[in-house]
Formats: structure tokens, C-alpha cells, sequence
């Protein structure tokens, strides 16, 4: 039997691959459930810095799988196949280690909803995206919460009522994608991201990410007592106070600095 996802660990980068490449990787029960299992066990595993998420073939991801939701009459079980990949997504914004989506072909759908969800994501030049699901009389809203969150929200609208195609380089420009390359250079631009995230402190990381999407729901003030609050944990960890000592040391500023001193009866200007 053919997996549905495919799991590669080299250097603490977990890459994740839709494995469906025939149904052009549609989100099946099975490969939500694959999934699942992947991010629980990779939440609570130190070794992984970094995850990639891509797909095999010519798509990132067709969406769900219509088929199978055609096959499911019954509201409650088509209901618990939309709670699963609503799961799934707030699962990955959850994970302490970023994300990155590696987008080849099309990413329709739930599969556009998967990189807009993604931490980060990097396109090839033929890589494309929609939320058609409006051509078919299905408007796409679970994809629009994610997509509402990463693009302006006119341009998310557009793409939500019009189920437009967009192409690499509008969805760059609108901030769907943070690069485009060549398809050749799309593995080797996506890994170098994933080990220059590696290479930073890990805790920090999980700390700056949770602190990233909280704050973005929250409004401004609760937004910055929460901001605070976090500095304040993280200046105290290990990785800050020797980042700041190697800072200090090379820019000579070591010591206290003194103040400055005036000459008696001098006036400040304002």
C-alpha cells in the first residue's frame, strides 16, 4: 500500500510530502490522519528544527478530495472531515518549530489554505493558486480564514469571490509567497531557508512564534502588555544573554557607560 505522506529527517529539517500524486495530492481522510500523526509526533520532538511541507508530482495540493466528499451524505461525517483539516491548521500554527510550505504546481483550495497557514512559503516560478471552490457553487471559507490572514483582505476577496487563478509572481506581490524561483532551484532555495531557521535558538524561536500569532488576534494594547511580557521571559534565556555578550564584546561598548558630564553653568538647549 502506498503511504499517503512521506517523512524525510536530515539535519534537524522534517520534510513532509504529500504523497497522492495521481489526485494531485488531495486531502484525503487517510492523508489528514497521516498528517496528524506527523505534526503530534514532531511537536515533541527536539531533534526537528525546521519542517517542510511539499508535495509529489505536478501539484503542492488540489484541495480535499472531492470524491470522497461526494461519498459522504451524512453531514456529521463530512462535518468531522472539515473539523479534522481546521485542526490540522491551527496544529501547524501551534508547532513550535516553523513551517514552511514548498509550492510546485497548483495549490488549490484547502491546498492554498495549507500555505497560507504555512509560517513561510517559497514558490516556483510555474507554482499557481486559487480558492475556486466559487466556480463550483462551494464557497471556499475555511480556506478564507487563513488566506483573510495572509493577503490584504481585498485581495483575499478578490481570490475568494472571483476563484481566480494567480500566478507566482502576483501571489509574491500580495503576500502569499516570500520567494519565487526557477523549478530547479526550488528544493535548494527552500532548504537553504530551512537551515538558516535551524541554526537559530529553538526556544526562541517557539517563543517568538506563539507570541507572532497571538498578538496578531489580539487588540494593539493587549498586544503589547503580551509583547512585553515575552521580551522580558526571553532577554533572561541563555541564547539571549550570550547573543548580547558577543554583541557588547564586539562593538567594545563593555562596562557601564558613564554619564555625560557638563561644564559647570552650562545650559542644555532643547
Amino acid at each position: 500500500m502506498i503511504p499517503p505522506l512521506l517523512r524525510a529527517d536530515r539535519d534537524g529539517i522534517a520534510v513532509l510530502t504529500l504523497n497522492r500524486p495521481r489526485e494531485y495530492n488531495a486531502l484525503s481522510s487517510e492523508l489528514l490522519r497521516s498528517l496528524h500523526a506527523e505534526v503530534d509526533a514532531i511537536s515533541g520532538d527536539a531533534a526537528v528544527r525546521v519542517v517542510v511541507i511539499n508535495g509529489r508530482g505536478r501539484a503542492f495540493c488540489a484541495g480535499h478530495d472531492l470524491k470522497e466528499l461526494r461519498g459522504h451524505p451524512d453531514a456529521r461525517e463530512v462535518a468531522r472531515l472539515f473539523r479534522s483539516c481546521s485542526d490540522l491548521m491551527l496544529k501547524l500554527v501551534r508547532l513550535p518549530q516553523p513551517v514552511i510550505a514548498e509550492v510546485d504546481g497548483i495549490a488549490t483550495a484547502a491546498g492554498c489554505q495549507l500555505v497560507a497557514q504555512c509560517d513561510l512559503a517559497i514558490g516556483s516560478t510555474r507554482a499557481t493558486f486559487a480558492v475556486s471552490g466559487i466556480t463550483l457553487g462551494l464557497f471556499c471559507s475555511t480556506p478564507a480564514v487563513a488566506l483573510s490572514r495572509a493577503v490584504a483582505r481585498k485581495r483575499a476577496a478578490e481570490m475568494l469571490f472571483t476563484g481566480d487563478v494567480v500566478d507566482a509572481r502576483r501571489a509574491l506581490a500580495w503576500g502569499l509567497l516570500n520567494r519565487v524561483v526557477r523549478p530547479e532551484g526550488l528544493r535548494p532555495a527552500t532548504m537553504r531557508l530551512a537551515t538558516r531557521l535551524g541554526a537559530k535558538p529553538p526556544e526562541v524561536l517557539a517563543l517568538g512564534k506563539a507570541l507572532f500569532y497571538r498578538q496578531i488576534e489580539a487588540g494593539q494594547e493587549a498586544a503589547y502588555a503580551d509583547a512585553s511580557e515575552i521580551m522580558t521571559r526571553n532577554v533572561l534565556l541563555p541564547a539571549a544573554i550570550e547573543g548580547i555578550e558577543r554583541f557588547v564584546s564586539k562593538s567594545g561598548c563593555v562596562g557601564r557607560p558613564q554619564p555625560p558630564r557638563f561644564a559647570r553653568g552650562a545650559r542644555l538647549r532643547p
